[in-house]
């Protein structure tokens, strides 16, 4: 008769005992080593027949254990390796030139889900500084998104790579701002970017995550799961700031009223301008349409896009407006622009943005100016089909903010 000795514990691991002793182990891979006391349980194979061989047998214990940890230490890895987008970095030199970091682009032709990110990308379009993005997936020291890398300055802070590019460059959209102005825009950038963002977030990454996790660029095998685990990751730090903040401790309702007073603020504000504070572009124009964007195109069928395309309808016009003038490449299905069942367009524009090299807006307008952007500057009132809220407002005189800044 053969017997077996093991050991009793509510830990699960097998060991060779021969008799009652104290047993250093560890985990695996660590050299930190404990001891356990145990008593020894005895009990003859053939009492259990081959199943208990089986459970028993070395072989299998250490296959089981070698492809469990295998397998689990490969998806550990790629998961690492997309979370952090690890990859050979490319080696830049920003002297002179404006490298962009930010999240990579997501599959619904938005530059992008982070309203920040998208603030600052428009800022640059709009003083038509030449830049080269990189979603290289990194934080700045300060662990912010995006960031700037400038004649190998680092800066980080929408608000500060601004300030920067100002003070090196001597661009300024608030040129043409009264002291008062200027006071009022960024009395609005403050409730926009520390009121209204975290409502848009919550829309993004609690109450419509579905959609979010859809538009999210996760290429490989395991790109469901890595999306489903960002968007989990991510709603659950919202949810905690939000507390932190404040605003996530209001129920639902009360979540979605204040964003709606926020919009109506915005629209009230707004009125019939072509921008924020008048006929010119300015900081805050950037600020504004970062966030307005993501309800605009991210969130489908929410109470904010909803409102925006219809009550606050300036709100709509106005991102287009935007879109239209410093993201040419930047289409967006006809559909998009209307609440539905409004829309009876058929037309048909993919979108595809750039992903990295050199940008400079003035040489896509140049590019494209026998196509897209030449039939949209010659569109009458008269013979308009409706593919776009604001035809009427993209002026010919496409370099006004650009002589504005640089004056």
């Amino acid at each position: 008769m053969h017997w077996v000795a093991g050991i009793a514990s509510s830990r699960s691991f097998v060991v060779d005992l021969g008799r009652n002793q104290s047993l250093p182990f560890g985990l695996y891979g660590s050299d930190h080593r404990h001891s356990f006391h145990g008593y020894i349980v005895a009990s003859p194979l053939h009492d259990f027949g081959g199943n208990m061989s089986g459970l028993v047998s070395d072989s299998w214990w250490r296959k089981t254990l070698y492809m469990t940890g295998g397998a689990l230490l490969a998806a550990a890895a790629y998961l690492f390796y997309e979370l952090l987008s690890v990859r050979k970095e490319l080696e830049l030199d920003s002297k002179d030139a404006i490298i962009l970091h930010q999240f990579a682009r997501p599959k619904n032709g938005m530059p992008s889900l982070s309203p920040f990110c998208l603030k600052m990308e428009t800022y640059l379009r709009m003083l038509d500084l030449p830049y080269q993005n990189y979603f290289d997936g990194s934080l700045s020291p300060q662990g912010k998104m995006p960031w700037i890398e400038y004649n190998h300055d680092r800066v980080s802070g929408t608000e500060f790579i601004m300030d920067f590019l100002e003070e090196k460059l001597g661009m300024n959209l608030n040129k043409s701002l009264s002291r008062q102005e200027q006071a009022v825009a960024r009395a609005i950038t403050r409730m926009v970017e520390e009121h209204l963002y975290w409502m848009i977030a919550y829309c993004q990454w609690v109450d419509n995550v579905e959609e979010t996790q859809k538009m999210l660029e996760a290429p490989g095998p395991l790109g469901e799961v890595l999306r489903w685990t960002l968007c989990q990751l991510n709603g659950g730090l919202v949810k905690k700031e939000m507390y932190c903040h404040g605003v996530g401790r209001f129920s639902r309702d009360e979540v979605y009223m204040l964003m709606e007073r926020d919009l109506r603020t915005l629209a009230s504000l707004l009125g019939d301008k072509k921008y924020i504070m008048g006929s010119r572009a300015s900081n805050v124009d950037a600020t504004v349409f970062g966030h307005l964007a993501q309800a605009m195109w991210t969130l489908p069928g929410t109470r904010p896009q909803q409102l925006i395309k219809g009550e606050l309808i300036n709100l709509a016009m106005y991102c287009e407006r935007i879109r239209r003038k410093f993201w040419p490449e930047w289409l967006v299905n006809l559909d998009d622009l209307y609440l539905e069942g409004e829309s009876d367009s058929s037309c048909d524009t993919p979108s595809h943005l750039q992903e990295c090299g050199l940008f400079s807006r003035t040489d896509t307008l140049d590019e494209s100016s026998g196509s897209c952007l030449t039939h949209t500057h010659t569109l009458s009132p008269d013979d308009r089909s409706g593919c776009s809220l604001s035809d009427s407002d993209i002026e010919l005189d496409g370099s006004d903010d650009e002589h504005q800044a640089k004056a």
